[in-house]
């Protein structure tokens, strides 16, 4: 249950971020159509922006909090601190870059399509993860390869 929760609090923090409500697909609507491309890429672009401006705060607290302490017990905790901040920002960095994939997808139309089988990934998934480019079970038979070659 609370994993469950997580992930659609997840997936409606990234809807918020967008300021979008979830897509309401009518009935017999053709899916990625002009509306639900439009749709998604609001969503991305709002992450995109997002993610850069945490980029830049950053630097900024970067810059402004860069002392040269004279106990190494204080710079010690202030460069294991900037590490962790350096490392976080580099997750961000390949997530931007993962986000500009995709919306190079939306704009080809070609997003909302397994890479591995082709079918329609769906649209509360891709709301979820906006740059899942594998369905829910072409995703689950990758995630249990991962395991049987790392155990």
């Amino acid at each position: 249950m609370q994993e469950g929760q997580n992930r659609k609090t997840s997936s409606l923090s990234i809807l918020a971020i967008a300021g979008v409500e979830p897509y309401q697909e009518k009935p017999g609507e053709e899916y990625m159509n002009e509306a639900q491309l439009s749709h998604f890429k609001r969503i991305l672009e709002a992450w995109r922006n997002q993610l850069r401006d945490e980029v830049d705060r950053t630097v900024s607290h970067m810059q402004d909090e860069a002392a040269n302490f004279p106990d190494p017990v204080d710079r010690a905790a202030q460069e294991e601190e900037f590490s962790l901040e350096l490392r976080n920002r580099d997750r961000e960095r390949k997530l931007i870059k993962k986000i500009e994939k995709t919306l190079k997808k939306v704009e080809d139309e070609d997003f909302g399509y397994c890479e591995s089988c082709g079918v329609e990934i769906g649209i509360r998934r891709l709301e979820a993860r906006p740059t899942a480019d594998l369905c829910i079970d072409c995703k689950t038979l990758a995630e249990i390869r991962e395991k049987q070659m790392a155990g």
